[in-house]
């Protein structure tokens, strides 16, 4: 295990090299404000200008999937409040800035896929290094690191299809506004609102029920405790 593991570390760093070289043109620095996901985050530009960044060629769980937050808490530690080289290649339908992004001197995108905390994204990715990315990922599930530890684990865009509900937002979801404020669970409950940066979740009556950052809809009090959530100590009751 261990071995693979510094096999792993090793192929990447060869494959980091080439992933900018087409790139780096139109790169330019930013100040990390925002993790959404373990996918996507958003950078202050040296204009000022907040700059929403969906990272290339890769796929992390969902906040609402087993090791949705265990993608999120990885990319926050890698880039929380750090400058960042942005590498930006396309401009998605949401509006986002598709980019590699470089973290002291690492590929935070095949990082990413070779620690275990995504997917290489098969339909989008079609660089010449994603072939190398699939190699990363291979080693990664032969290792059973991150969320490899689950012999099949499901892949985002699956479990996107099987969960979309006609709002056509794609990439997100789970996303709640404010026409979902009151949902009935599976058994008959409340629908928690979790924020994925605080960690505390909201029921309905929660003046923060809908804040922008409370994307992750939870089924009880317990599965919300369970997935690392905390009550919101005014307004939620056990």
């Amino acid at each position: 295990m261990r071995k693979l593991s510094l096999l792993i570390l090793l192929l990447s760093l060869i494959i980091s090299a080439s992933s900018f070289s087409s790139a780096s043109q139109n790169s330019f620095t930013g100040q990390t404000i925002d993790v959404a996901d373990g996918d996507t985050i958003t950078v202050l530009n040296q204009n000022n200008e907040s700059v929403k960044i969906r990272l290339a060629g890769i796929d992390t769980p969902e906040g609402s999937q087993i090791y949705g937050n265990q993608a999120t808490q990885f990319t926050v530690s890698k880039v929380s409040g750090k400058r960042v080289r942005i590498f930006p290649e396309t401009i998605d339908k949401y509006g986002r800035t598709v980019a590699l992004v470089l973290i002291n001197g690492e590929n935070l995108n095949e990082q990413i896929v070779a620690s275990g905390n995504g997917w290489v994204y098969r339909k989008y990715c079609t660089a010449d290094y994603c072939n190398d990315w699939l190699k990363l990922e291979k080693a990664a599930r032969d290792a059973q690191i991150g969320l490899w530890e689950d012999k099949n684990p499901q892949p985002p865009w699956e479990w996107r299809a099987e969960h979309r509900n006609g709002n056509g937002s794609g990439d997100n979801v789970s996303v709640v506004t404010s026409s979902t404020a009151v949902i009935a669970g599976a058994g008959g409950g409340v629908i928690y609102h979790g924020n994925v940066r605080s960690h505390v979740f909201h029921g309905p009556s929660c003046r923060d029920y809908n804040c922008k950052n409370c994307t992750v809809r939870l089924g009880s009090y317990q599965e919300a405790v369970g997935a690392g959530y905390r009550a919101h100590r005014e307004c939620v009751r056990e």
